[in-house]
């Protein structure tokens, strides 16, 4: 396979699934929330969508959307650096696929920095990748079924009824809406565990050339 490889291509690669299956199946082990296709595809298409509201080149966009897909693949080798050990493991699925290096070396660059303990947003790519992971806040990620042995980051996921990143182009802001049904867990919660998600998302939206701001419940935080 060669040429200009697509999201499409990468969805329907054997490898690709296969690994993607195993490291959520680690992670469902460590008790994680769910890291799996339907999160792959959540941030590869928030990310694509991120990038094209900005006006930003279809093909760069198509790039942080394969970025966004591959992402967490680096799970399978553990959980602390995932993001390095994710982008190693692109790199030699993507040469066997016959993509350029140039937009390999990209892909790797935002795959290496999305976790917000170590990660550099440097670039758009990265970005946007940034955004769209840390936007996937919703109850539907929660995998325990016993809410009485929930800890904070299984409450906090499950009270999240609806999250959207809403892209401003005019006014150059992105903003993270999110509902929470205070009734499982309180607006503080969410601060205690996603504060480090917020000043990544900040740095990620100045890259962009936005502001980042956070509404929840209908009441703007940020």
């Amino acid at each position: 396979m060669s040429g200009v490889i697509d999201l499409e291509q990468i969805q329907k690669n054997p490898k690709v699934r296969a690994y993607i299956q195993a490291a959520d199946d680690f992670l469902a082990a460590l008790g994680y929330t769910e890291h799996s296709f339907r999160h792959a595809g959540f941030v590869a298409k928030v990310a694509r969508n991120i990038l094209l509201k900005l006006d930003y080149p279809k093909r760069m966009a198509e790039l942080a959307a394969i970025a966004g897909y591959l992402h967490d693949i680096g799970n399978i080798c553990g959980r602390d650096g995932h993001g390095p050990a994710g982008a190693l493991i692109a790199f030699k699925l993507l040469e066997d696929m016959g993509m350029d290096p140039s937009e390999i070396g990209k892909i790797m660059i935002a795959i290496s920095n999305h976790e917000e303990e170590k990660g550099i947003p440097m670039d758009p790519i990265t970005a946007a990748l940034i955004l769209a992971d840390k936007s996937d806040v919703h109850c539907s990620r929660v995998r325990n079924p016993d809410i009485i042995s929930f800890d904070i980051h299984d409450r906090v996921n499950y009270a999240v009824r609806k999250s959207f990143l809403n892209i401003d182009k005019e006014n150059k802001v992105i903003t993270l809406e999110i509902e929470i049904d205070t009734r499982i867990s309180q607006v503080m919660e969410y601060f205690e565990i996603f504060l480090s998600r917020m000043l990544i998302s900040r740095k990620s939206a100045h890259i962009l050339g936005c502001d980042f701001g956070l509404k929840i419940n209908g009441v703007k935080f940020l």
